[in-house]
């Protein structure tokens, strides 16, 4: 997620270039083929050109709302994460053995917030790794990815280690869906407590209600990471805007045409090349950019600069939640901070 109230320009304009500096080489191919070679039946009309340029603009439009709400999804699951995570941490504070201050008590609450912790962390994992449905990344994604790849925390034994057991760790870790089992252990060991009577009924029902209440946001996260933006909406939308970007330059020449057929030799018409240029660089700069907003919000949970910061809130759950085990504040990892602008 980018945290700057402003993208930096350096990322604008690596952003920009590809779009506009194809846009206008193709422009100035269908320029010198109507100026120099005489083509006239390059010249299209711009008013039906303009109308399909509106329809198009209404196709991607629809599409970015879409996108909107899949990233905004995302991010009230997570916030939901982040609350429910808290509620666990006081629960389980005040549920387990809350007037023993014994080390074995300290230890029960300790492994159950732990045991949480490498929920989040598992839960992020998954959601992080790459969806059957991604591109390939470009080649500015790619650069940006490996110049972060230390900060980005994707290492699966490293993240999870801090939290689990050896033991635990292998038999979750051999699991195709390791958040699921970490949730279900939760349920076990609760079941074990009640057992021995370290657990009443009534708070076993309300911690278990909490794990119903994970299980739910896990589901709600792994639908989306799972279930692509319809296609129809986002293959049209890519090729419409291409066609019309490709097609712009021909009714660009609608609107240039008298004067450079009006000029007196080659150097003249030549004149008209740079409004000529300018202008259908900026139409395709504009009609590319409206459609890749889409793109970049479609999958909430990869590494994109747009998608949710789940390393940074992931972070937070585990520095409240130690905090409940009142561990010390320079004892506690330090917050997720924004590397160049961008929060992972």
């Amino acid at each position: 997620m980018i945290s700057r109230r402003r993208i930096p320009a350096k990322v604008l304009l690596l952003a920009s270039l590809p779009p506009a500096g194809l846009t206008a080489l193709w422009a100035l191919v269908v320029y010198l083929l109507f100026a120099l070679a005489g083509l006239d039946v390059l010249r299209i009309p711009f008013l039906p050109l303009s109308t399909i340029g509106i329809a198009v603009s209404f196709y991607v439009g629809f599409k970015n709302n879409a996108s909107y709400d899949r990233f905004w999804e995302g991010r009230k699951i997570w916030g939901g994460v982040v609350n429910t995570s808290r509620s666990w941490g006081t629960a389980i504070t005040s549920y387990i053995l809350p007037h023993e201050s014994s080390p074995e008590a300290h230890k029960m609450r300790e492994t159950f917030i732990y045991r949480h912790l490498a929920w989040t962390n598992a839960l992020r994992l998954q959601l992080r790794r790459r969806s059957r449905f991604e591109d390939g990344p470009s080649w500015t994604t790619k650069r940006r990815l490996d110049s972060h790849r230390a900060h980005m925390r994707n290492d699966w034994d490293t993240e999870m280690a801090p939290f689990l057991s050896e033991q635990e760790l292998r038999e979750h870790s051999a699991r195709g869906n390791p958040a699921t089992h970490i949730l279900k252990r939760q349920g076990v060991e609760l079941a074990k407590l009640l057992k021995t009577g370290q657990l009443d009924l009534f708070h076993q029902i309300a911690l278990m209600g909490l794990i119903t209440e994970l299980y739910t946001l896990q589901g709600k996260a792994e639908r989306i990471k799972n279930t692509p933006l319809p296609r129809q909406y986002a293959e049209y939308s890519r090729v419409l805007v291409r066609v019309f970007v490709m097609l712009a330059p021909f009714g660009l020449l609608d609107v240039f045409a008298d004067n450079i057929e009006a000029a007196n030799g080659a150097i003249e018409q030549l004149v008209y090349l740079v409004p000529f240029l300018a202008s259908a660089a900026l139409i395709g700069w504009t009609f590319i950019f409206m459609e890749a907003v889409g793109d970049a919000s479609e999958d909430p949970f990869e590494r994109s600069m747009n998608d949710v910061p789940m390393n940074a809130l992931s972070r937070t759950i585990e520095r409240d939640m130690r905090a409940m085990l009142d561990e010390p504040e320079d004892g506690l990892p330090p917050k997720e901070e924004s590397i160049d602008g961008i929060l992972y």
